[in-house]
């Protein structure tokens, strides 16, 4: 037995030392050296102070920005704990979520009789996604050009031009980050 226990161990050492020690500290170097801002987070700063992550949704509920897809985290958008609601779409909770997710953005928004984006009223899978379709934020246009006085045309060139489209041409669909988007919004005027 002592013959086969000592490389055993041996083998143990070294491997913990190349993947628990070496591998990683060399992925962290690499990483901080070619993308700086993805490796720690990337943060967003105004003045100076942290905001935010571009990563990680926030929850607005004020007219005058465009709202985040819901998440399914307690509190809302606690990266901790992600996770989906694992609801299915026959479960009776999740249908009383979604009547009460489209109940409060026609309450804030009355005159908006367009269809409410589903990713308006359902959450993500890791209850954390910082993006909203182009749909969903068309459907916000109007509330946020009101409660601001801005020009339509204005803030839907505003969208336009923070859209991202699919991941390497084919993954995904066309979105916009709303943290990002709401930050544009406050440089291009109105009530802040």
């Amino acid at each position: 037995m002592r013959e086969h226990l000592r490389p055993a161990l041996v083998l143990l050492g070294a491997f913990t030392a190349l993947l628990g020690l070496f591998y990683p500290a060399v992925v962290t170097v690499v990483g901080r050296a070619a993308f700086p801002s993805q490796a720690e987070g990337s943060f967003v700063r105004r003045e100076g102070r942290l905001i935010g992550s571009t990563l990680i949704g926030q929850p607005f509920a004020d007219p005058r920005y465009f709202w985040s897809r819901p998440s399914a985290t307690t509190p809302a958008y606690n990266a901790g704990s992600s996770s989906g609601s694992n609801l299915g779409p026959l479960n009776p909770a999740l249908t009383q979520a979604v009547a009460e997710r489209v109940r409060a953005l026609r309450a804030v928004d009355p005159g908006n009789t367009a269809p409410v984006p589903v990713d308006l009223v359902t959450t993500s899978a890791s209850g954390l996604d910082p993006h909203i379709s182009l749909a969903a934020a068309e459907y916000q246009i109007a509330r946020v050009v009101r409660a601001r006085g801005l020009d339509v045309a204005r803030v839907r060139e505003l969208v336009r031009w923070h859209a991202e489209g699919r991941t390497f041409g084919l993954l995904g669909e066309p979105r916009v980050n709303v943290l990002l988007l709401n930050l544009a919004l406050d440089r291009l005027g109105g009530a802040p």
